[in-house]
């Protein structure tokens, strides 16, 4: 639910935009409106919206309401489709998301936060380091740009764009609720990836049950080494969270979600894609049934990191499975408009028409 100190429109739920017009000495009814033009028509401006009466626009205006649109400041298309749009926030701040399509899914990997807190020394876009979280509406905002930008209907959300999602987990799971009731994306089509901060994966779980009922969303924790040594090195921060206090973290989130965890780990040539670190990472991930994402690392200009061989991601995936643990491994989408994982850095494409 969205403040109602909050200037943005988007966000609210019609029950809320309808005693927001009754508030205000309007018929419900124009609440429901409201809910037409920004949900399904994706208005930018209340004076889009011209089946209210122009005296109440104003009046909403002159109360500092606002849509809460971003407004596109560039747009790039790679190869395969997927889309990468540079979003305009209301203070300036330049947001990233992008739209991955297949034949039978629009997926859109939305930013939490402007840059990144957490400094993997892998991650383009924690090489820039944080300047703000997002509020709710400017999460929801990248899904309605994605299905404008794109002219289709997205069918998943993943939270792996800019940011740690669990450093801004009060705004993240307000925009997951507004996304499964006004974008219609159930949460099990919805995914949260977190690097690992301590205390916030049961603080996650608590929350989520007290504001969405049930937790349906699948939780990616990114664990990139099997060893605590080389995770420090690989993610600074890790530092004060070790290895074994995640996972144990992570048994409690399943005991009390009933979701079970999905685990990430990128490649890197010749740092962590061994079949010695394949065993040593079955070894952390026994008795958790859970899935394992491998993501072939995408290179990113001055981190020092290499793509590993399709012969070691081939090894290391046989090496998991033989463990008996679930494995894929992720495509690289958008690599030529450093759109990929990993490489979201506010790097800006000419704008596209």
């Amino acid at each position: 639910m969205v403040s109602q100190a909050s200037p943005a429109l988007l966000g609210r739920s019609q029950d809320e935009l309808e005693c927001l017009a009754e508030d205000l000495g309007q018929p419900r009814y124009r609440g429901r409106q409201l809910h037409q033009w920004i949900y399904t028509r994706g208005c930018h401006d209340l004076q889009e919206v011209t089946v209210l009466p122009s005296a109440w626009r104003q009046q909403l205006a002159a109360d500092g309401l606002r849509v809460g649109r971003s407004s596109r400041a560039a747009c790039s298309v790679a190869s395969d489709g997927t889309t990468k749009l540079l979003l305009e926030a209301a203070d300036g701040a330049l947001i990233e998301t992008v739209g991955i399509p297949t034949d039978q899914r629009l997926t859109v990997c939305v930013s939490s936060q402007v840059g990144c807190a957490m400094g993997c020394r892998f991650c383009a876009t924690g090489m820039g380091g944080l300047q703000r979280s997002l509020d709710p509406h400017e999460i929801v905002d990248q899904v309605l740009s994605v299905r404008e930008a794109m002219e289709r209907r997205p069918s998943h959300v993943v939270f792996m764009g800019m940011g740690e999602p669990l450093l801004n987990m009060e705004a993240v799971l307000s925009a997951i609720g507004t996304i499964q009731r006004e974008c219609s994306i159930g949460q099990r089509r919805i995914t949260v990836s977190t690097v690992g901060v301590p205390g916030t994966i049961p603080r996650l779980a608590e929350l989520a049950l007290q504001r969405l009922g049930r937790v349906q969303f699948t939780l990616a924790v990114s664990l990139h080494a099997p060893d605590q040594a080389l995770r420090e090195h690989l993610i600074p921060t890790a530092e004060g969270y070790p290895i074994d206090a995640l996972l144990a973290d992570c048994r409690a989130y399943v005991a009390s979600t009933g979701r079970r965890v999905s685990f990430e780990y990128t490649l890197l040539g010749g740092v962590n894609d061994s079949p010695r670190q394949a065993s040593a990472l079955a070894d952390r991930l026994h008795g958790f049934q859970s899935h394992v994402n491998l993501i072939p690392y995408n290179p990113v200009a001055g981190a020092g990191f290499d793509r590993p061989a399709d012969a070691a991601v081939s090894r290391f995936r046989r090496a998991l499975e033989q463990r008996g643990l679930a494995v894929s491994v992720r495509a690289s989408r958008g690599l030529d408009e450093h759109a990929a994982c990993g490489q979201l850095r506010r790097h800006q494409s000419p704008p596209q028409a």
